[in-house]
């Protein structure tokens, strides 16, 4: 994207998100040309990712999400973010994303009406944990590192031995490197303008599927509790508390940053 093109794009971006003040400035040019800071986040235009400030709020359990908005899921989440979803949801467009929609039921036919499930699409994206390692030098994580299938599933009476050896996303054990960018929903408000769900709800990443994500795995996850088998691997991942970056990144060819 050319540079002129960015400050076009960018301007309509900061209406969009209520920073008008910035939409008319000249300083939009120059902005174009380096990362742009927003509320909770920064998005490198160049680099082709968006920096979420996050904190570690989970470090063992049942997982039905990656990522929650501060003050929703954090009991269910391995990060929360400050930045506001439908936020997040105009940056990745900024970067040239294209979102698609989740998992979600539509009724079709005129004369004989039936529901049909329609699948989650969208863009990949790539998700990774930025942080400082031991030595104090920063390392970039892949999110499947934080996360592991278990040999149990959580259910209602307790944790049970999990019948499905097998992920509908990935084969075997290891959870899947991408998500796609699905875009939630907006719904009408009769008050006001339609609202973004993910705003309402706090789903940013989903493990589960609940239909207003931002971002969500390639199939149907049951948010049922007798059906989680995702959880929290704690091996590299900082302590409960420690504030770190969520990088979302484009699927594009990168250069991904040192991993000890």
């Amino acid at each position: 994207m050319k540079i002129e093109q960015r400050a076009r794009v960018l301007s309509l971006v900061f209406v969009f998100i209520g920073l008008s003040a910035w939409a008319d400035e000249p300083a939009v040019q120059q902005l174009a040309r380096k990362p742009v800071k927003l509320p909770g986040m920064v998005i490198d235009l160049e680099k082709r990712y968006i920096d979420l400030e996050a904190t570690v709020c989970l470090d063992e359990g049942f997982l039905e999400l990656v990522a929650c908005t501060k003050g929703s899921k954090e009991h269910e989440s391995i990060v929360a973010v400050g930045a506001r979803p439908m936020h997040i949801h105009t940056a990745l467009l900024l970067l040239g994303a294209n979102n698609g929609n989740p998992a979600m039921r539509k009724q079709v036919g005129e004369k004989e009406k039936r529901w049909i499930d329609i699948p989650p699409r969208g863009d990949e994206i790539e998700a990774y944990l930025v942080f400082k390692n031991s030595a104090g030098k920063m390392i970039e994580r892949p999110m499947s590192d934080f996360i592991t299938r278990s040999k149990d599933r959580s259910d209602e009476i307790g944790v049970v031995e999990n019948p499905d050896k097998k992920s509908n996303s990935a084969s075997g054990n290891k959870f899947p490197s991408t998500f796609l960018f699905a875009g939630s929903h907006l719904r009408a408000n009769r008050k006001g303008p339609r609202q973004y769900l993910a705003d309402l709800s706090g789903n940013v990443i989903s493990i589960a599927t609940f239909g207003d994500e931002i971002l969500c795995l390639s199939d149907v996850q049951s948010n049922l509790n007798g059906s989680l088998t995702w959880q929290v691997n704690p091996k590299h991942l900082p302590k409960v508390g420690a504030k770190i970056t969520l990088r979302l990144r484009t699927k594009k060819d990168h250069k991904i940053g040192a991993k000890k």
